[in-house]
This record gives C-alpha cells, sequence and structure tokens, in this order.
C-alpha cells in the first residue's frame, strides 16, 4: 500500500464546496516522499529493503471493512463535549470533503482524528513531554461522511511538541486523520498542519514531501466562513483518496487539500 502526497490545494479564499469537476491529472507516484529519509531517524528502521509487492484484487477490495451509522455516536465528532468542563486552548472546527482523484465525493466513511492537546501532549503513557494534561480533552473523536461527502470535526487547536529525533527537534501543529475506506488496502493515514506555520523549514517529516503542490496539500486553510460567532475558528481541509485511475488494484493514495 502506497500514501501519496496529492495535487494543488483549493484555491484560497474558494467556497468550501467549490470544487474541479475532475481533479488535476498527475503522476501521484511523483509526489510521493522516499521511504528512507535521513533526517528523519525513524525511516532508517522502517524502509523496505526490498521492492514493493502489490496486493491483486480480492473479494476484501469490494467489500470490507464496513463501518455501520450506529457504531459513531452523533458527539463523536465534537472533542470539546465529551467531559463537564471545557478543554483548555482555542476551539476550532476543521471540515472539508472526501474526494477520490477523479473529484467525486466519498460517502459513509469512518474518519477518526487525534491529536495532541492545546500545550502540546498526547493523553499517552509514553507521552512524557513536560507540558500538563487537559483533563477535559481526550484528544480523539469520530465521524462518517454524509451522502456528499462531507465531515467535519470540532476540537481545539493542538500546541507544538518536542520528539527527540534531532536537538531542538519540533513538531509542527498538527492533527492525525485516518480514513479506513471499504478495504485494508484503502487504508490513508495523513497528517493535516495549520497555515504559516514556522517549524515547516525545520521538521524532517514535513519536508520529505518536497513537492510545493503537495506540501500545500497538507496545510488547512482558514475559512471566516465555517468560523462560528463567540465560538470557534473554522479551517477547510479536503482529503483525497485514490480513485480508479490509481494503480490496479485501486491502492490507497492520499492527501489533504
Amino acid at each position: 500500500m502506497t500514501m501519496h502526497a496529492e495535487a494543488k490545494a483549493s484555491a484560497a479564499g474558494g467556497a468550501p464546496d467549490d470544487r474541479p469537476a475532475r481533479l488535476p491529472a498527475l503522476d501521484m507516484r511523483t509526489l510521493d516522499p522516499p521511504y528512507d529519509v535521513p533526517g528523519y531517524r525513524s525511516t532508517t528502521r522502517r524502509a523496505p529493503l526490498q521492492a514493493l509487492l502489490v496486493l491483486p484484487p480480492s473479494t476484501a477490495d469490494g467489500t470490507g471493512p464496513v463501518f455501520g451509522e450506529r457504531t459513531v455516536g452523533p458527539s463523536d465528532h465534537d472533542l470539546t463535549c465529551h467531559h463537564p468542563d471545557e478543554p483548555m486552548g482555542q476551539r476550532m472546527s476543521v471540515e472539508g470533503r472526501l474526494l477520490d482523484t477523479w473529484g467525486r465525493p466519498v460517502a459513509g466513511q469512518l474518519i477518526e482524528l487525534w491529536q495532541a492537546n492545546a500545550a502540546g501532549r498526547y493523553q499517552h503513557a509514553v507521552d512524557d513531554h513536560p507540558a500538563p494534561l487537559d483533563p477535559n480533552f481526550d484528544g480523539y473523536g469520530r465521524c462518517l461522511t454524509d451522502g456528499d461527502g462531507h465531515y467535519r470535526f470540532v476540537t481545539v487547536r493542538p500546541g507544538a511538541y518536542p520528539w527527540g529525533n534531532h536537538p531542538n527537534a519540533w513538531r509542527p501543529a498538527h492533527l492525525h486523520f485516518s480514513v479506513f475506506g471499504r478495504a485494508f488496502t484503502h487504508r490513508l493515514v495523513t497528517q493535516m498542519y495549520f497555515p504559516d506555520d514556522p517549524l515547516f523549514d525545520y521538521d524532517p517529516i514535513f519536508r520529505s514531501v518536497t513537492s510545493p503542490d503537495a506540501r500545500a496539500a497538507m496545510v488547512a486553510r482558514f475559512d471566516l466562513r465555517l468560523t462560528e460567532p463567540q465560538r470557534c475558528l473554522g479551517y477547510h481541509f479536503d482529503i483525497v483518496v485514490g480513485g480508479p485511475a490509481i494503480g490496479p488494484a485501486g491502492a490507497a493514495t492520499g492527501a489533504g487539500r
């Protein structure tokens, strides 16, 4: 399975549902970052040493996994309402559409989000960053795309955090997204970043993607029309997954736009 950073970001200022009839015809393989990035230390241990094998089409590619609406609660998309008190930090929403590479909506798909809190700390046993945990923020949520491929989360803006890759290494603020699709080979895990982050130039993960279009696709766009007065700022972030034009097995591709 491969995961591709894709195509151009939506034009700045465009409405959330403004979209081309078809996404740009690009060779997605040229936008992939390399598996082994010297500046990103853990890739040395994870990068494959032999050529990848393409999974042939199978029954599983067309049938599952399938997640019904009953598995997702009505407030699972709102990470700010799972505790009696409000979480700390700047409240924000992020929404967009899940599309295939032809610009068609992908409906009924499970999208999961997880993130650090506003202080830059995950609610996880191995995160020992000396920043406070927030008792009113778990840092994860999920939702299903609607018939038009639309999704929406409400959360708080995450903080940057140190990650020990190199001296004075800090990750830019980001959200993690997982899209399950309809088969194991369609799984996409990606990250969303925020505009004008000063840490972009110092982050080996972000810099491993060398295509300017692909980098732009990973950065959300602030949208005042998605902002709720007195409640939260709004960001627009489309997610693109592989369509019929990608590979003989319909292998997963994707990125934010």
